[in-house]
């Protein structure tokens, strides 16, 4: 079973292909687009070990000409020093405008490759090929580009919108569970913020942290129904001026864990999970969501196998502190996504720190 979704943007439009098995028909969708014949495949050891010369293979049949390169793998490599290293690729293979980086990989393979073509010569084409289930419903769709840098997560960075994205829900047998378990947290997200109906189907499921728990048909509901919300409110607001701005649902406090242990204690994904704990009990105590819709959240995460409380050890102080870091903040204010019932949330810089100190305690 495939599926077809487009993100309406003018003229930047494109489309997300859902469709099992459609990796090795990769060059042919590249073809029908028209882009330059020369290809460079950013990816890492492990996917390029198992997906690299297929990909190669296919646009190579179509006469595509292809250079790859791969990045060392984890979030604490996603910095400047490794796209220079893209640049330098690029200018030896004499990359072109008309030219195309493809991203074969996670959301740090993508973000990367992303960034990286945002930038050559000023802007070339990006193909997104995402590997993980974070990536497939989140990371991989709406031209979120960027890097980190030692004091906050992705505070460098371009919108940069693909060409065209390709998801092959077959590369998620070589998932390890914890990638698996990571990627349910925006899954759990997008039925928060934007689509009940995908809530309650996660909820009528017994388990969600592997993927062999989990019927196929049930990951193609995952997988259409969080690409839609994806490239519905993308659509709507491409470059955060207003709506995507509830995207970042339960990644405030995230980004504010990550960055504080190094990118190397929680996954995005679990940091994320505990981020949407403690935005749905900020929520509760400002009394704009029920309990009760709380705990249905806090079960969800807990079923697919992700953390609901902070690291050991971290200080509360030094999270409040991060939070001012984060790109969003105006003025000194914090914004918050929140939900107000399952389905709809708000955005809202009017969070007392003293509510955000006791939920964080409430949490450790």
């Amino acid at each position: 079973m495939s599926s077809v979704i487009k993100v309406d943007i003018p003229g930047k439009s494109y489309e997300i292909v859902i469709a099992p098995g459609s990796l090795d028909n990769l060059g042919e969708q590249m073809a029908s687009l028209k882009l330059g014949k020369k290809v460079l495949l950013v990816s890492n050891p492990m996917i390029f070990k198992h997906y690299g010369e297929r990909v190669i293979a296919s646009l190579q049949n179509v006469g595509f000409e292809v250079t790859s390169y791969n990045l060392p793998p984890g979030e604490r490599y996603k910095t400047l020093n490794s796209i220079q290293k893209i640049y330098d690729i690029a200018l030896e293979n004499r990359l072109e405008r008309s030219s195309t980086m493809v991203a074969l990989g996670g959301g740090v393979v993508g973000d990367m490759t992303g960034f990286a073509a945002a930038t050559w010569l000023r802007g070339i084409n990006v193909v997104q090929i995402p590997t993980s289930l974070l990536a497939m419903v989140d990371s991989a769709i709406g031209g979120k580009t960027g890097v980190n840098h030692p004091h906050g997560k992705n505070l460098i960075g371009a919108f940069h919108q693909p060409s065209f994205v390709l998801i092959d829900p077959e590369v998620l047998k070589t998932l390890p569970a914890s990638e698996f378990r990571a990627g349910m947290a925006e899954v759990i997200k997008y039925g928060v913020i934007w689509d009940a109906e995908l809530f309650t189907q996660l909820e009528a499921s017994k388990h969600l942290d592997q993927l062999r728990y989990v019927k196929s048909d049930l990951i193609n509901f995952i997988l259409t129904h969080s690409c839609q919300a994806k490239a519905d409110v993308v659509s709507k607001d491409e470059k955060e001026s207003g709506l995507r701005a509830i995207l970042n649902y339960g990644h405030t406090i995230g980004h504010a864990v990550e960055s504080l242990t190094n990118y190397r204690l929680f996954k995005h994904g679990e940091a994320v999970g505990t981020g949407m704990i403690a935005a749905g009990e900020i929520a509760v105590k400002l009394g704009i969501w029920r309990e009760s819709d709380t705990i249905r959240q806090s079960t969800l995460i807990k079923k697919s196998g992700l953390p609901t409380q902070l690291p050991a050890g971290l200080d509360i102080e030094a999270i409040i502190d991060a939070l001012q870091l984060d790109k969003k903040v105006k003025s000194g204010k914090v914004p918050f996504v929140l939900p107000t019932q399952i389905g709809e949330v708000k955005v809202t810089d009017e969070v007392p720190t003293d509510i955000i100190r006791q939920v964080l305690q409430e949490i450790q």
